[in-house]
């Protein structure tokens, strides 16, 4: 096959004009995206990227779907690489622990266009790889930005049919561990594109896991994480893979999506890492929840002391698919109904993580006012998705009175950032939340990761180890 992206490679898969100018395999393409240089302050955005991630997983490592995970990671064999409040193990076991804790909160990172959340895979994987090799804190770091890059240049090209049916995590995650593992392993551009191509080969994940109670999402992005190290490390040893792995007539857009954008896999070659495009979430619920949490906490002053006759939510499809549930009887299933993050901000006001336990859910004023709370979709908000995550939340009180607030687009998120100080808080209550008896420590070191030494980085992940105090 020509290395010229063709518009017949697949039927199902129209390309743009632009596209059909492209002579280089788009795989090619991107591995000289992911080896521009990375400056110091792309460096620091990463460092808080690990922060975040950091207090997620360790308190996701307390709660009951983690423990499975934590087992199977305490039979590996004494190694080089820190599981998170366990001991150190080798790199597989490692990270069949530490890729799972990082989503069992549901509070990790995401990128919006991509629909994923990079940090969870990412991150446990570059600090696992970087601890392999004994990398220093910068080329960690490096690692970390190059590859959320190669993840969400994939994941955003993908497309929402490829979403419809697909984890787009997992899917796309394994090229951004590939990616950040062959930055640390110092693979030149033939290798790395063999690891990100051996990697995609086998990649995927169904959504069907999301309609049940169960703990496959954490297995995608250990398997996700595994994989592109696995991918990475072969590569290092000669394992070749296919050049034409996006384009080619029974390759990754081919078969996996619909309509698939190529070109947004090379597309602003220019633009700036990224990792900064990615957004923080404060609340402890599923993302399509947040911008309706959000408007519902701006009301819950307004609405103190009066009766409240029904709670009207307008929001874009994926939204009301994932999170339409009147009455959850799990603490996931609450974090994934937006009946009931209307109903504790509209009663309790901001969420927490106690706000989607048993107690909560079987409160009676909240359960009460779960059935009151009505959810539409709005086509002009469907159509802003995945671009903006928004949302409308209109209050009728028992007077007659409606108040009505809009959210255009979720805190945490490029246009309503996170504070760097509220990003820390926000690990630093996770930590306690996880018990961990040296978290000022360890949350301390995290900004000094960019001139950290690598027994710097080995003393940081030390401090993982029985972490816990209860």
């Amino acid at each position: 096959m020509s290395a010229r992206i063709q518009p017949e490679v697949s039927a199902n898969m129209p390309m743009a004009a632009d596209q059909l100018a492209v002579d280089a395999p788009i795989l090619a393409q991107l591995v000289e995206l992911v080896s521009r240089p990375v400056p110091d302050v792309d460096r620091k955005r990463a460092a808080l990227h690990v922060m975040d991630w950091l207090g997620c997983a360790a308190a996701g490592a307390t709660l009951p779907p983690a423990h499975g995970f934590g087992a199977i990671a305490a039979s590996g064999g004494v190694g080089a690489c820190a599981t998170i409040g366990g001991a150190r193990t080798d790199w597989w076991h490692a990270l069949q622990a530490n890729a799972a804790f990082g989503n069992l909160l549901e509070m990790d990172d995401l990128h919006r266009s991509s629909i994923l959340h990079p940090g969870p895979v990412i991150v446990p994987a570059a600090i696992a790889v970087a601890e392999r090799v004994g990398a220093d804190g910068a080329s960690l770091l490096d690692a970390i930005v190059r590859g959320y890059e190669a993840t969400i240049r994939v994941g955003r090209a993908l497309g929402q049919p490829h979403y419809y049916y697909f984890h787009n995590t997992s899917t796309a995650g394994c090229f951004g561990a590939a990616a950040a593992t062959a930055a640390l392993l110092g693979l030149d551009a033939t290798q790395t594109r063999h690891a990100l191509a051996n990697a995609g080969s086998r990649t995927g994940g169904l959504w069907q896991m999301r309609f049940e109670d169960c703990e496959t999402k954490s297995l995608h992005n250990v398997q996700a994480a595994q994989t592109g190290v696995q991918a990475a490390l072969l590569a290092q040893q000669g394992v070749r893979g296919p050049a034409t792995l996006f384009e080619g007539e029974r390759g990754l857009f081919a078969a996996m999506s619909e309509r698939a954008r190529a070109i947004e896999v090379v597309a602003d070659a220019n633009a700036p890492w990224a990792i900064h495009d990615v957004s923080f979430k404060p609340w402890p619920a599923c993302r399509h929840a947040h911008p309706t949490i959000d408007a519902a906490l701006a009301l819950h002053p307004l609405i103190e002391g009066r009766t409240i006759a029904r709670v009207d939510v307008t929001t874009y499809k994926a939204a009301l698919d994932f999170c339409d549930r009147v009455q959850p009887t799990t603490s996931l299933q609450a974090k994934f109904s937006l009946q009931h993050c209307v109903a504790v901000c509209l009663t309790r006001g901001a969420p927490w993580l106690a706000d989607f336990e048993a107690a909560a859910i079987d409160d009676a004023v909240v359960a009460a006012l779960r059935t009151r709370v009505v959810v539409n979709e709005a086509p002009g908000l469907t159509q802003r998705f995945p671009q903006h995550y928004s949302a409308r939340v209109t209050v009728h009180l028992d007077d007659g009175t409606q108040l009505s607030q809009a959210q255009d687009d979720a805190l945490g998120d490029p246009e309503c950032p996170l504070p760097s100080a509220e990003i820390a808080r926000k690990a630093a209550r996770l930590l306690e939340f996880a018990g961990w008896a040296k978290a000022t420590q360890l949350l301390a070191r995290v900004p000094l990761l960019p001139t950290a030494t690598s027994a710097d980085v080995h003393e940081f992940t030390s401090l993982w180890q029985g972490g816990r105090v209860r």
